[in-house]
């Protein structure tokens, strides 16, 4: 069985240099499981890696699709996979670090991407509702039927909404209830799975922080960028947190201050909704940030706490 090597947490948290720190202790090479930093030229509002950030430790699944192409889970399994045998085959520690669950669990949980039955005819009278009476609309539907994919998904990420409706008029459950059915989580990794965390209200005031600083050092004129080269809000890419923000601001749709503390509440959420995603997986071992007096011994702490040695 290959040695997997997963850290995990919320936004902000304080991952990119404690696992760099780690790939040089461990031997190990980093995939990064984040679903923004796939995209290239989005360096800013995703956090990217730098390449002197990096120190040294080869770091792949970042900049490696074009902001205006689509990609999805199935895509990141499968080009993932690849890395982890290919990183194992050379003798060095395959090790997945980001914030995006569902990323995460496509490796270490046997998902069925084969998805449920379709109904084009109601996927088609949905699609003339939003048409007709827009897009809101149709997203207020969920309400009755999934309050989570309600609160998860946006308006205008229509296809999305259609299918989470789709899946429960098709099997009478929510779309988080059919997927969590369709998995099973039986490894086929010799897994060690460490999960940051921290007091929330310090990881708030991180969040908060860190996207002051992010517009300081050029998101604004980062988005104005992706717009200028055709990148619009109905693409994947530009409803990340902080560039649907921006763009709405660009378009004059928010005052800059209001997208600014969208972009820190929304950001806050995201939090909250990964630290719950991370709960869910009896495999976590968690490492709280306010035990340790500084990252060289959480560092060192996870290091003693591996099987991989």
């Amino acid at each position: 069985m290959i040695n997997l090597f997963i850290l995990a947490g919320p936004t902000a948290v304080g991952k990119t240099d404690i696992s760099i720190k780690l790939a040089e202790k461990l031997n190990g090479e980093i995939i990064s499981a984040d679903s923004m930093q796939i995209y290239k030229y989005m360096d800013i509002g995703s956090a990217k890696v730098t390449e002197a950030e990096m120190n040294g430790i080869p770091h792949y699944m970042i900049n490696i699709v074009e902001p205006d192409k689509s990609f999805n889970v199935s895509q990141y399994k499968k080009l993932a996979e690849n890395k982890i045998y290919e990183i194992s085959s050379r003798g060095r520690l395959p090790m997945i670090v980001g914030g995006t669950g569902l990323y995460i669990n496509s490796l270490i949980c046997n998902y069925d991407f084969t998805g449920a039955q379709t109904d084009e005819e109601y996927r088609d009278s949905l699609m003339n509702l939003a048409e007709s009476k827009g897009k809101d609309y149709v997203h207020d539907m969920l309400k009755e039927v999934d309050m989570e994919a309600y609160n998860r998904l946006y308006p205008n990420d229509l296809k999305r909404v259609i299918r989470a409706l789709e899946v429960y008029k098709l099997t009478g459950i929510t779309i988080s209830e059919y997927n969590s059915s369709k998995q099973d989580c039986n490894s086929n990794y010799n897994l060690n799975y460490f999960v940051l965390s921290m007091d929330r209200a310090k990881l708030y005031s991180r969040i908060n922080k860190r996207v002051d600083i992010m517009i300081k050092s050029g998101l604004i004129e980062e988005v104005a960028r992706l717009r200028d080269q055709g990148n619009t809000s109905d693409m994947q890419s530009m409803k990340g947190i902080g560039y649907k923000e921006i763009l709405y601001y660009l378009e004059g749709k928010f005052s800059l201050e209001d997208a600014i503390e969208l972009i820190k509440k929304g950001s806050r959420n995201y939090a909250k909704r990964q630290l719950t995603w991370f709960r869910k997986d009896p495999r976590v071992s968690w490492v709280c940030k306010d035990d340790f007096d500084s990252e060289d011994e959480i560092v060192e702490y996870i290091k003693l706490n591996t099987i991989f040695k």
